[in-house]
């Protein structure tokens, strides 16, 4: 069996170090934009784990998840989009409703920039356990509960974690350029220098690596909103093709359907896996 790196650090999660695969291709609905996405997380099986083992990033407030240090807003638009929510909840969904709806109520701001407000260790958003309605962000309940999709009521950091799209200007030789867009995994890192001082943090454990289907179908939606429906759907035939490829690699003992192995197939797994799910391939 192969043992995945760990990180040091934190020896319960897999090192921030390792082989990634990734995939770049033309936006079929953006001329002069490309994406680079990296299929070892976007076919890994991470899930949010919240009330189901999560011991948050912050060991003073387990249940707290990663709703502890508040949401920073992107922009205009994600503050209006979240405004128009809090507007519409009661105190019977929203636990630390501040009597008010203002932007004042339940804003703050931090080095310049506004963020939902921290009470008591945690988002001013996150009803704690014993709540009637339930533990949780009650912007996402309040999605559940109307059956519309929760990265369209809760603020874009919130709903794209661990998902990271980040922007670059590639220059090249003939002088001319494109826009990357690259779309990976949200870990430590991501948090800026901080990140690293997380008492526990979920993209790199294997705990939460326990999901039915793999990223890029799980978290559709998000990735749809993120690149369009053309650029997910370029995505999702490529994460397809690297997941047959996976399944070629897998030991027989466990692979689950693959009918043409390839040589040496354990020692190409760790290149192929993110090494959270690589015990899914090794029963």
């Amino acid at each position: 069996m192969t043992t995945p790196p760990v990180n040091p650090d934190h020896p319960g999660e897999t090192a921030l170090e390792t082989p990634r695969t990734w995939v770049e291709f033309d936006d079929p609905a953006e001329e002069g934009q490309r994406f680079r996405c990296d299929l070892t997380w976007l076919t890994s099986y991470w899930t949010c784990i919240f009330g189901q083992g999560c011991q948050g990033i912050d060991a003073e407030h387990p249940d707290n998840g990663c709703c502890t240090l508040g949401a920073h807003f992107s922009d205009k638009d994600d503050l209006r989009r979240v405004h128009q929510v809090a507007k519409t909840l009661g105190e019977d969904e929203w636990q630390l409703h501040p009597g008010s709806t203002k932007r004042s109520a339940w804003t703050e701001q931090e080095d310049g920039a506004t963020k939902t407000k921290v009470v008591d260790g945690g988002c001013i958003f996150l009803n704690r356990p014993g709540f009637p309605a339930g533990a949780g962000c009650a912007l996402h309940q309040h999605a559940m509960l109307t059956g519309v999709p929760p990265h369209t009521l809760k603020p874009d950091v919130c709903w794209q974690l661990p998902i990271r799209r980040t922007y670059r200007t590639v220059e090249l030789t003939d002088e001319s350029s494109y826009l990357e867009v690259s779309i990976g995994e949200y870990d430590r890192r991501g948090w800026g220098p901080g990140g690293h001082d997380l008492d526990w943090y979920c993209s790199g454990n294997p705990d939460a690596h326990v999901a039915a289907d793999p990223v890029y179908v799980t978290e559709r939606d998000g990735l749809v909103e993120l690149m369009g429906q053309a650029g997910y759907d370029e995505l999702a035939r490529r994460c397809a093709a690297h997941l047959a490829l996976v399944g070629a690699a897998t030991p027989p003992s466990s692979r689950r359907r693959s009918r043409h192995p390839v040589p040496d197939g354990r020692s190409l797994l760790p290149l192929l896996v993110h090494p959270a799910s690589l015990h899914r391939y090794q029963r």
